[in-house]
């Protein structure tokens, strides 16, 4: 946009574009290792420490001989797109000028597949940078049925992940979320309401509102994602995609009474289908 040779000074470049002029002469800085490391630690910290602030961050990493300021570490769980999770106004980051539906699985008795699906998108730490992860999960077989990867928190790979497991498995009576923008969006709910799936959302500061999708995010983070420094998003797409078969078709789960997740999905729906 700017042409340091055009007869026009950068000054009045960048005045008829609007822009200040530090911007054009602006250079990005790389992100240290020693940034990419502390990230990977608060992040394993609040895996671990849900409930945690900036605050009881800051006294964690120091007892670990790592000195951070809490701003700092207020800036990194910004960017990283996660927060304490406790009793408050809300708990994701929300679009208050979308609807917000009501939790509809309190005193529900989840029995079958394809019942209740839950999404949630979750933060990978890489050798030198990040990705989010966005993932469909059956709640009844625990069966993973879908994932998407992205560098940033848009809607469409949520978008993606939801049309992908309804090709492959159908539709559910009902998708549980957070009250997080994506979910939020009208694009997701438009999806959603198209197939007639009943839209429910956590409550307000209630991550146990969608534990089972809580609870794969910690087991895949600390059985395959902390085992690994992956350098390319090809990397990651190709480990998880490895993993989850694994989580699927091998994995024995004590909720499911040592049974997989494939196991428990495909046997209910071919029972379902017989009678």
């Amino acid at each position: 946009m700017i042409a340091p040779t055009h007869k026009l000074s950068v000054t009045k470049q960048a005045r008829m574009l609007g822009i200040a002029r530090s911007t054009v002469y602006y250079q990005p800085k790389p992100i240290s290792d020693q940034e990419w490391a502390l990230r990977a630690e608060i992040d394993r910290l609040h895996l671990e420490y849900p409930f945690a602030g900036s605050r009881m961050l800051r006294d964690l990493l120091r007892r670990q001989g790592l000195a951070v300021g809490r701003k700092r570490i207020a800036r990194l769980m910004k960017k990283m797109g996660i927060e304490a999770i406790y009793r408050k106004a809300n708990t994701s980051r929300r679009n208050f000028a979308h609807k917000v539906y009501p939790y509809l699985l309190r005193n529900v008795t989840i029995d079958r597949p394809n019942q209740v699906w839950a999404m949630d998108i979750t933060y990978l730490p890489m050798k030198r940078g990040f990705l989010y992860l966005a993932a469909v999960i059956d709640w009844h077989s625990r069966k993973i049925l879908s994932f998407k990867l992205s560098n940033t928190m848009h809607t469409d790979f949520c978008l993606e992940a939801v049309n992908e497991a309804i090709q492959k498995y159908g539709t559910p009576e009902i998708m549980n979320t957070d009250q997080g923008s994506q979910f939020t969006s009208l694009e997701f709910t438009d999806l959603l309401r198209s197939h007639q799936i009943q839209i429910s959302m956590d409550g307000k500061g209630c991550w146990r509102d969608n534990v089972v999708i809580e609870r794969f995010w910690r087991t895949v983070k600390y059985e395959e994602v902390y085992l690994k420094a992956y350098q390319t998003t090809s990397e990651v797409r190709a480990a998880l995609t490895q993993y989850i078969k694994f989580y699927n078709e091998m994995r024995g789960h004590q909720a499911l009474n040592g049974q997989t997740p494939d196991s428990v999905y495909f046997s209910n729906r071919l029972a379902a289908k017989a009678a």
